[in-house]
């Protein structure tokens, strides 16, 4: 099966570099064609139903698994329904559409959403999950080859936890590197933090509701796989505000000319915002996840 994703470059961040006073390297997952990480795991797990049989996809998304889904079932020409909560933005619900897709609207959280598809399955669809499914973490676990090809081993990898594939997809990649001395800071936003709260139950616990911006991070619970893989490589949490997360995205937008959602200004957060996190590393990845669901605008109204 031929990659449906792209090999993304990692660029050393001058400015960046500058104000923390170490350098920061940006692996720009923001540049995959359907605008973020998501596509790795995704086009795996497609390609695999679509081996298997399947023929029609359906996901359950916040915005970027949903325009991930969309994206693959039309380069394999296979018909895809995306269900989305109430709180996808407009700019996720016009992405998917123009994919060709099906949407449908449905509940406050993505966890209703989820529901909703999972119960609407017919026998000849595959239900693709947007962060919850091995195949998923292993085309995740990509990016981090990528980033050791390029000769690249930071002292510590920033990334933002939403419903846990991401985090899951980079353990799996730095464990099968030895990577095991490099510890991972999960950066999530006051309102959406599911997997802290996970860290400090011991198990995997429901957050009531999802009352951040930051809408692609609004999985009220992680994956399992997400606490195991907290077990099993040195991770670190960190809880942060909306406007931490904001002032990210217009970091990178004012030193990088990127444009990202909160979701991801959460990890560049890391770096920007006064943080004891990252005292003792000699130099940081930062993934940045994705954006094309943020709009000029939308940063206008957050900020």
């Amino acid at each position: 099966m031929s990659n449906l994703y792209i090999e993304t470059p990692t660029l050393l961040s001058e400015p960046l570099s500058d104000g923390l006073g170490k350098p920061v390297w940006l692996k720009l997952e923001n540049l995959q064609p359907s605008g973020s990480f998501k596509l790795r795991g995704v086009a795996v797990l497609c390609q695999h139903e679509v081996a298997a049989g399947a023929r029609g996809l359906v996901s359950s998304s916040g915005g970027n698994a949903g325009i991930a889904v969309a994206y693959v079932g039309r380069k394999l020409s296979i018909p895809v329904r995306v269900v989305v909560p109430e709180s996808t933005t407009a700019q996720a619900r016009k992405l998917i559409l123009a994919q060709g897709a099906q949407l449908t609207v449905h509940g406050a959280s993505w966890y209703e959403a989820n529901a909703y598809a999972e119960a609407s399955l017919a026998a000849e669809e595959a239900f693709i999950h947007p962060f919850d499914h091995p195949l998923l973490w292993q085309g995740h676990s990509t990016m981090i080859d990528e980033v050791a090809q390029q000769g690249i081993k930071p002292g510590a990898v920033v990334l933002s936890v939403g419903g846990g594939g991401l985090l899951s997809g980079a353990v799996a990649g730095m464990q099968r590197l030895g990577w095991s001395d490099v510890p991972i800071l999960a950066m999530e936003t006051r309102g959406a933090e599911s997997f802290a709260a996970a860290l400090v139950a011991g198990e995997v616990v429901r957050l009531p509701a999802i009352t951040s911006i930051a809408s692609s991070l609004g999985a009220r619970q992680v994956c399992d796989q997400a606490l195991l893989s907290a077990q099993r490589h040195p991770v670190i949490s960190d809880v942060i505000s909306d406007a931490a997360a904001v002032g990210g995205c217009e970091s990178l937008l004012r030193e990088h000319r990127i444009l990202v959602e909160p979701a991801c200004g959460a990890a560049v957060a890391a770096v920007t915002e006064p943080s004891t996190c990252l005292a003792g590393v000699e130099s940081v990845l930062i993934i940045v996840c994705g954006g094309v669901t943020m709009t000029a605008e939308n940063l206008l109204e957050h900020g």
